[in-house]
């Protein structure tokens, strides 16, 4: 079960930078990956995936209907909560979304509307951490 979830937007770029600079974790190995478990609602499909260390996932999700673009981290094994981030900015500008509080499976989902825009998405989790600069343009 989720804590109480904590989301903020984050206007500026600094604060987007110290994020990103948690830095990067090599991937899991495939048979332990946590699959998406459905957090950003129907409609919503995984356009994007990437490893936060041997420890979880982050997926990136779209919503076609809605224009809107979804994320969540998960833990590849649920256990004591711990802190877990999950963020999704429009490439270039300050509209970025974030969680950032203690879960025992999961943070997100944050949504953002990035219509014809790319998207950067961090997810970080047990000290380890990931992200991808500028992708899924549309």
């Amino acid at each position: 079960m989720k804590s109480k979830l904590a989301r903020r937007a984050i206007a500026g770029t600094s604060a987007l930078a110290g994020i990103l600079g948690l830095g990067l974790a090599a991937a899991p190995a495939a048979n332990a990956a946590a699959a998406y478990n459905g957090a950003c609602g129907s409609g919503y499909a995984v356009v994007n995936s990437m490893a936060i260390g041997t420890k979880g996932m982050t997926y990136l999700t779209y919503n076609s209907s809605t224009g809107k673009n979804c994320a969540v981290t998960i833990r590849n094994t649920p256990g004591a909560a711990t802190r877990m981030i999950v963020l999704i900015n429009v490439t270039g500008t300050d509209r970025t979304v974030v969680d950032d509080a203690t879960y025992t499976t999961y943070a997100g989902p944050v949504y953002i509307n990035a219509s014809g825009s790319c998207v950067t998405w961090v997810g970080n989790l047990l000290g380890a951490s990931n992200s991808k600069i500028g992708t899924n343009c549309g």
